[in-house]
């Protein structure tokens, strides 16, 4: 017997079928019965190889160079063991750190918090050859969203090389992503940020909460692809995970009930008082209204807003500090935010191309609470005078800032439980949601606050997460003034006085 097991490769054998068994853990982990079989197998070989060659291994480790030997094998196997601790470790709790200027590889805020909150699991299914362009952007940013959640299961797939799995999904093109969730499925062929982020949050959740836009009265149309038209703020809309409808009061008796939002969007021609009756019953059953108000318009709201206490203050406004650089000096360029919920991210200036100005009777609103969003510069004023040219501040007939613009207004009541609690935003602009300007970064950023706060999606409130990119520095008069006197006076004056200051010396010299 002794010699038959003396005979046989013990040590290779149980040391082939450790290897095998790492390798089979790495390749399939959860055939863990297998895996210990195989590791089982290993260690009784390994044991018999000792005691079978006892004997021999005793008389080998008595030698002087086995003895010499020995410091050099203990050290290796040392280094081999701290370096596998530390592997162990780096897997299990890895830390990235992104150098890039931009921040490239680092996930928004705002997309930790959709991670965080995942209420099931999500399979991602990536569609890109190695050679695509799309291929190393999804698998960066994929890589990040998976460490930051663990529901999160990411595959990158070879349509050349597995045609039958594309077929299946129905890929007609490379660099495309099929999020699935439950029974959702969303698919994404942009590797961007907000688009992961807008796919991860519409399949995670069954129920989509529905935007009505008010039409009938010139508002802004949801399908018009125009500068002046609202398809953008639509498609922005839709992939934070909203539903997006328009609705007619005139046709409708009432706003239907799951109606999160109701918004009017611009409107420029008269609202009946009807439909102005059902606004209000639908806000004081605790429904949720974006008002989004134009100077100039023929749409008169004040029936509905004075119940609330709020009114539209007459004429366009004018900011010399706050306002976009060589542009006209009604684009105001908003910088000033009050602390909210809908601001509290806020980093981007926010472009309101001609806008009014929000009142409140504090009498009329005493149950409600009234938080100006965004206001003027105190270098500013409501023109009332728009027919002639606008050159200044007549204290007479203007209205001195600053003056808000946009408000936000809540019950002073507690929330009770179960019940809706109504709440209202008035921005007295809708051209900054318009095609032409919603892709403006404060803009896009301001007008996902907002419907954030008002559907009460606190999980989501202020999710727009975008690419990073070189963000040019658009300065404001006074700024552009100021680098004009650095760059093209101050600093070309010193350079020739050091210069002459030199030559002085050395002629001297």
């Amino acid at each position: 017997m002794e010699m038959n097991l003396r005979t046989l490769p013990l040590g290779v054998l149980g040391t082939a079928l450790a290897v095998a068994g790492l390798v089979a853990y790495s390749l399939a982990p959860e055939k863990l019965w297998l895996v210990t079989v195989v590791e089982g197998l290993a260690l009784v070989c390994l044991v018999a190889f000792f005691i079978v060659h006892f004997q021999s291994l005793k008389s080998f480790s008595s030698r002087r160079s086995t003895r010499l030997g020995a410091n050099s094998l203990i050290l290796t196997l040392l280094l081999v063991a701290i370096l596998a601790i530390i592997n162990f470790l780096s897997a299990r709790h890895s830390v990235r750190w992104d150098l890039s200027e931009n921040q490239n590889f680092s996930l928004a805020p705002q997309t930790h918090r959709v991670l965080r909150s995942l209420p099931r699991d999500v399979k991602v299914t990536v569609f890109t050859r190695e050679k695509d362009a799309g291929y190393q952007s999804y698998k960066e940013r994929l890589d990040s969203y998976r460490q930051a959640s663990p529901k999160l299961a990411v595959e990158f797939i070879d349509p050349e090389r597995q045609p039958k799995a594309a077929q299946s999904y129905g890929i007609t093109r490379t660099d495309t992503a099929i999020f699935e969730s439950g029974t959702q499925t969303v698919r994404v062929t942009n590797p961007s940020e907000a688009e992961l982020t807008g796919a991860l949050m519409r399949v995670s959740r069954d129920e989509k909460k529905r935007i009505l836009f008010l039409e009938g009265h010139g508002e802004h149309s949801l399908t018009d692809r125009e500068r002046t038209g609202f398809s953008s703020a639509k498609e922005l809309l839709i992939r934070q995970g909203y539903q997006i409808d328009s609705i007619s009061l005139l046709s409708q008796p009432s706003v239907p009930d799951g109606t999160a939002i109701l918004a009017l969007a611009g409107p420029r021609k008269p609202i009946t008082s009807d439909e102005l009756d059902r606004i209000r019953t639908y806000v004081d059953a605790g429904g949720r209204l974006l008002l989004m108000v134009d100077p100039d318009t023929q749409a008169d709201l004040s029936p509905l807003l004075s119940r609330w206490g709020l009114g539209l203050g007459p004429g366009v406004l004018v900011d010399l500090q706050d306002r976009l650089a060589q542009g006209d000096l009604t684009a105001l360029l908003v910088r000033t935010f009050t602390e909210h919920e809908i601001t509290q991210d806020l980093n981007a200036a926010v472009l309101f191309p001609l806008a009014r100005h929000i009142t409140f009777d504090e009498q009329t609103g005493k149950d409600w609470d009234y938080v100006p969003l965004a206001r003027t510069s105190p270098n500013s004023w409501a023109e009332t005078d728009l027919k002639g040219r606008v050159v200044g501040l007549n204290e007479k007939e203007d209205i001195k800032g600053p003056l808000p613009m946009a408000a936000a207004l809540a019950p002073k009541a507690p929330p009770v439980e179960g019940k809706p609690r109504p709440g209202i935003v008035i921005i007295g602009n809708s051209t900054f949601a318009t095609n032409g300007f919603v892709n403006f970064p404060g803009n896009s950023d301001f007008l996902l606050h907002t419907t954030g706060w008002l559907a009460e999606d606190r999980e989501l409130l202020a999710i727009g997460p975008r690419d990073q990119a070189l963000r040019p520095f658009i300065p404001n008069p006074i700024q552009e003034r100021t680098l004009l006197y650095v760059q093209v006076i101050l600093i070309p004056a010193l350079l020739c006085m050091i210069g002459l200051t030199v030559w002085r010396k050395r002629r001297r010299l």
